[in-house]
């Protein structure tokens, strides 16, 4: 395996921005200094004026395969992934066949294993009737990333709403729970409302139909189960300032039985965006009104919300580009997720020593990942150097999703990812890939 020496660079750690060098050998940091000398055979690279950050750990992607590959497969949207900076990512069960049962799971880490350039889990599907195969996931606690509840915004088997099924599971689970919340009762009322108006409904209704009551409801009775039976709740997407009242920031994230996260597109758009992006932005739970946003950004930066991820969801233009009630829900935003928030750092809203501890150092303490998260001697070099200073745009020619489409076209970020390195093989640096390396599958430090 290849020895790199990364020298001069500011190495942004455990909340530090501090010069120094980095050694990788054997796909690991192998030593962090100042002046560090090799005997032997070492490829060199100048991080004079560049960062050194911790790849990012996104928690939260949907990558389509197996059954949905005319959207995305897990070889596109890991690369695209590693291109911005993302070096491991959880994906989730609603493929097709959905996966609810251990052995499909294992098939997707089969394909992982054969095609991913990044790190990988995958969550275990949950539906009404499949309890017991989820609590085997007990037997699997080192080695899968968690269980998934749709508590809303699913269909078929996959929208768990059966009392019993939840507090079995939440009861009985020894490994994370991940749920997406939201009241498909609520939505309901919500949208025949809505269409009682008998006009068109476009992307603005949106967030009335998908309201933040809906959002709330959900949350509150996931968080009411999850004290019920200490059960270790990870709430995914929250989209609303009313949610914020459920979590805090009195003890220490290591200490945590809830969790929570919030997705760029949140912390980014609203739903003044609508009259510009229209579907492109339609997602669920939904983009809402500007102080929600606001109220998520003050809740991220004081630490009731834990970690920054993407819900990264391509479809086709075509799924996109259908009315309203047609169009799916969704964005693609994995290999843009680290260059937004790198935005907001030169605006001066977030520290780069913030997003660091967001996209990366809370994602490792929060699903205890083995050896990833930080950059420290031992660990797995997931590494990514960032120079930003080296503004660049997002348009079609550089966008490396399978859908080929981002709600960011011509956003111009002022940073770029120059290399990212995934266990120590440098992927991509400068434009230029190797993939003659895939990426490892995530091991868990859990009892």
């Amino acid at each position: 395996m290849q020895k790199f020496l990364i020298k001069n660079i500011t190495i942004v750690n455990d909340g530090k921005s501090l010069p120094g060098d980095v050694l990788i050998d054997n796909g690991r940091i192998e030593k962090i200094g100042s002046n560090i000398n090799t005997n032997g055979s070492v490829t060199e690279i100048n991080g004079e004026n560049k960062f050194l950050l911790p790849g990012v750990i996104d928690d939260q992607v949907h990558f389509r395969e197996p059954g949905l590959t005319h959207k995305a497969n897990i070889y596109t949207e890991s690369k695209a992934a590693v291109a911005g900076g993302v070096t491991s990512f959880m994906e989730m069960p609603n493929t097709i066949p959905n996966t609810l049962t251990q052995e499909l799971l294992e098939e997707k880490y089969t394909i992982g294993a054969n095609t991913s350039l990044a790190n990988y889990s995958f969550f275990m599907g949950t539906g009404n009737d499949n309890s017991d195969e989820v609590l085997k996931t007990n037997d699997k606690r080192k080695d899968v990333c968690g269980i998934k509840i749709f508590m809303g915004s699913s269909t078929g088997n996959m929208l768990v709403d059966n009392y019993l099924t939840l507090d079995k599971i939440f009861s009985e689970s020894e490994v994370l729970i991940a749920t997406h919340c939201e009241n498909e009762r609520i939505i309901r009322e919500n949208l025949e409302r809505v269409k009682a108006e008998n006009r068109p409904l476009t992307a603005a209704d949106h967030p009335i139909i998908r309201d933040d009551i809906n959002c709330f409801e959900s949350s509150f009775a996931a968080v009411q189960l999850a004290k019920k039976h200490n059960t270790r709740l990870h709430i995914l997407h929250i989209s609303t300032a009313k949610e914020l009242q459920l979590f805090t920031n009195m003890i220490p994230l290591k200490d945590k039985r809830i969790t929570t996260e919030v997705c760029v597109h949140h912390l980014h758009f609203t739903s003044d965006d609508y009259a510009r992006l229209g579907n492109l932005i339609k997602c669920n739970p939904a983009i809402k009104a500007p102080f929600n946003k606001e109220a998520l950004w003050d809740a991220m930066l004081d630490d009731r919300l834990d970690i920054i991820a993407t819900d990264h969801a391509p479809h086709t233009w075509a799924e996109k580009d259908e009315p309203y009630e047609k169009a799916h829900a969704g964005l693609p935003l994995v290999q843009h997720s680290l260059s937004l928030m790198l935005h907001y750092v030169k605006q001066g809203k977030i520290s780069i020593e913030k997003v660091v501890e967001k996209m990366s150092h809370a994602v490792a303490e929060c699903f205890q990942i083995e050896n990833r998260g930080y950059i420290r001697e031992g660990y797995f070099a997931d590494l990514v150097i960032v120079d930003m200073n080296a503004p660049t745009t997002v348009n079609k020619s550089n966008i490396l999703y399978k859908c080929g489409w981002s709600p960011l076209e011509d956003f111009t970020f002022p940073a770029s990812i120059t290399h990212t390195f995934v266990n120590g093989n440098l992927v991509y640096g400068n434009g230029v890939w190797d993939e003659s390396n895939k990426g490892m599958r995530l091991r868990f430090d859990r009892d």
